[in-house]
């Protein structure tokens, strides 16, 4: 299927899983006004370097549009609601100024859910890594959100570097995305705070 894609470094999504986006580049308006007039669809994937025209990942997120407010200088402000992960077959040599791509959908199955000691652990890393960058956490909150809630969500909000971000979107199961999670905490726990630039790139 042909995908027009929105290449943000940084940046991933899952499917039930919602992202605000503020787009303002000319190319990307053009974007969000195409997907409004076809099936509100866009896909969202990184790029390996947040430099122009980086070669993309191979796995994204197809995302629908849920709510969006276009505003008085163009701009719009939406909320891009994920449907189903892609493989990237190719890149398309489109006359439009933003990129697309064929594409393939990823059937994810239903995954079982956590067992109690990887939630355990889970929730046990994520404070520990909260406290030690200053997060203020809502865990009872926390504890009250869905297994798959809980990881994919943290997931696209971690502070983690573009290799790590997408090995998180690429992982097959929850619970490998928990184990990889709880890893990816300790690697960026552990650092230097004086040295930023330690990356799994």
């Amino acid at each position: 299927m042909r995908i027009s894609i929105f290449p943000l470094p940084g940046v991933i999504l899952f499917p039930g899983m919602q992202v605000p986006l503020h787009i303002f580049e000319p190319r990307y308006r053009a974007l969000v006004k195409d997907a409004l007039a076809r099936d509100r669809r866009i896909g969202m994937i990184q790029p390996q370097q947040a430099s122009e025209g980086a070669t993309l990942y191979s796995v994204g997120c197809l995302g629908k549009i849920a709510d969006v407010e276009a505003l008085d200088d163009g701009c719009f402000n939406l909320v891009l609601e994920g449907e189903s992960r892609f493989r990237l077959i190719r890149e398309l040599d489109a006359a439009t100024p933003f990129r697309q791509i064929e594409g393939e959908l990823i059937a994810d199955e239903v995954y079982p859910a956590l067992s109690p000691v990887e939630r355990a652990g889970f929730e046990r890393e994520a404070r520990r890594f909260a406290d030690a960058q200053g997060y203020a956490v809502d865990w009872d909150a926390v504890t009250r959100l869905d297994d798959e809630s809980l990881i994919d969500g943290t997931s696209q909000i971690v502070p983690f570097d573009i290799a790590a971000k997408q090995a998180l979107l690429e992982a097959s199961t929850l619970a490998e995305r928990c184990e990889l999670l709880v890893q990816l905490m300790q690697f960026f726990g552990r650092r230097d705070s004086d040295d930023p630039k330690v990356t799994l790139q």
